[in-house]
């Protein structure tokens, strides 16, 4: 079992959760985030740390986040690691908790 980023991730990309991951298993895209789900340790560090609450295991996904397995571990093998936090959205606290964002993912 892994852990996932799910929707509520994009445009906001706080990036807490990456300071707390002991095995460097996230991936930085334009405005969202990745878990590669081969590197994550199922450790559980990471879910707390979230401002979004975007992060889940992959058993307690909410409904209608599944495809979001599938994009954690594709845009994990093209987007580079990142391993403390770096430049995050201006405007990501407005983003926070709005609906339907999937379109806005830049891949």
């Amino acid at each position: 079992m892994t852990f996932v980023v799910t929707e509520n991730c994009i445009k906001c990309k706080y990036q807490d959760c990456v300071e707390v991951c002991p095995v460097d298993c996230f991936y930085e895209g334009p405005n969202f985030l990745v878990i590669n789900p081969d590197e994550c340790i199922d450790c559980a560090l990471c879910e707390p740390e979230c401002p979004a609450n975007a992060i889940f295991s992959e058993d307690e996904l909410p409904e209608g986040q599944e495809v979001f397995i599938e994009l954690n571990a594709d845009l994990s093998q093209k987007w580079p690691n990142i391993t403390q936090i770096g430049d995050q959205p201006a405007d990501r606290e407005e983003w926070n908790g709005k609906p339907d964002k999937l379109q806005y993912l830049e891949k």
